[in-house]
């Protein structure tokens, strides 16, 4: 089985307890992330959010789909939020969250997956650096998204900035 290990860098201008809050609010992804087609809530988990899942659809820079489910797993509220993955992707996605003067936040995310589907294992020797060039596609939209749903600029570890 091929397995990914993917990190993603952003600098937020915004406080940590709003980008926080904005990231753990999964369910309004779709409203703001492009590629993310849904965010339906399976189980709700007590009542910091813990053991809450959600079923997510990402629709990617190239033609398929992946359905998966994502089960928070822990949550350091305002500095980082876990989550076990099961379905067409299996791992660990760990967002991580430091604050850079009241005002900033550098946001981590890690996701060390791995694909349940046949086909993409069958081509992760060939198409690998495909898979992992749609990864930063769909991060990418992420960041331009959280740009814009919290109107300020958000930029990349190579410091492109998204339009707000």
């Amino acid at each position: 089985m091929a397995t990914y290990d993917f990190v993603t860098r952003w600098r937020v201008e915004a406080p940590i307890d709003l980008v926080f809050d904005t990231i753990a609010d999964s369910a309004r992804w779709p409203s703001w992330w492009r590629g993310v087609r849904s965010a339906q809530l399976l189980e709700r988990g007590d009542e910091s959010g813990l053991g809450a899942t959600y079923r997510f659809d990402f629709r990617s820079a190239l033609p398929y789909s992946m359905v998966f489910d994502m089960r928070v797993t822990e949550i350091d509220r305002p500095r980082s939020l876990v989550g076990e993955s099961s379905g067409e992707l299996i791992g660990i996605g760990r967002w991580t969250l430091t604050p850079d003067g009241p005002d900033r936040t550098i946001l981590r995310y890690d996701w060390h997956v791995r694909p349940a589907a046949w086909w993409m294992n069958a081509l992760a020797p060939v198409a690998r650096r495909v898979f992992t060039w749609n990864h930063d596609v769909i991060m990418d939209w992420g960041r331009e998204g959280l740009a814009s749903v919290l109107g300020v600029a958000v930029q990349d570890e190579e410091g492109v900035a998204s339009p707000r």
